[in-house]
């Protein structure tokens, strides 16, 4: 049974989705350890416990960023976890906190990137005219929406869109994603060549 954690600060709407396919049978052999989140007003915190997932709020506010990581990757260790994924976590992880867990780290961001990286994706795709845009499942690593891309889900941009409708569309597509992002990494059969995710594929690398 492989051990996932989630990383949150908002509502967490990729966190309900990952648990639904949990529930679902759609991520199998997998459950959620841990929800974590570095505000305790977060309202996915709520949700976790209603479901009555083991939930923990780390606050970040004032503490030097290492500081709060080792907090956090403290409780990752204790609860014996596979897998982080982030969702909606606003929190940038430091160099350390990434070497803890290599190519077990995923974080979701609603572009095709490199298109757009950082903070209100959608607004920029929409104010910079793309005709197509969608979202990126991808391991994280030492920079801002960079490491290695896993799964990718384009959508149109609609004559009649606006940011507001654009990104209700990629957030359904992100639901989609994330979840097809943690079985084809849980399963185990692929690796990382340059910045290539590669699957089901014999690599003098090995599987990660």
């Amino acid at each position: 049974m492989h051990s996932l954690a989630i990383l949150l600060s908002g509502r967490g709407s990729n966190f309900v989705a990952i648990a639904d396919s949990i529930a679902a049978g759609r991520i199998p052999d997998a459950r959620i350890s841990v929800v974590i989140s570095n505000r305790a007003d977060a309202p996915g915190i709520a949700v976790a416990r209603e479901r009555g997932l083991h939930a923990v709020a780390i606050p970040s506010k004032g503490k030097p960023r290492e500081e709060h990581d080792r907090e956090v990757v403290a409780a990752l260790r204790h609860h014996k976890v596979d897998l982080v994924c982030l969702a909606g976590y606003m929190r940038l992880l430091s160099p350390w906190f990434v070497r803890q867990f290599p190519h077990r780290i995923l974080n979701i961001h609603p572009s095709l990137l490199p298109a757009f990286p950082g903070l209100e994706a959608q607004e920029q795709a929409f104010a910079y005219g793309v005709k197509v845009s969608g979202c990126t499942v991808h391991f994280v690593d030492e920079e801002l929406d960079h490491g290695a891309i896993i799964v990718q889900k384009a959508i149109p941009v609609l004559d009649h869109d606006d940011e507001h409708t654009l990104a209700g569309r990629i957030l359904e597509q992100e639901h989609i994603a994330y979840t097809e992002a943690i079985n084809i990494v849980l399963r185990g059969k692929s690796t990382v060549i340059g910045r290539r995710f590669v699957t089901d594929v014999t690599s003098k690398h090995g599987p990660i």
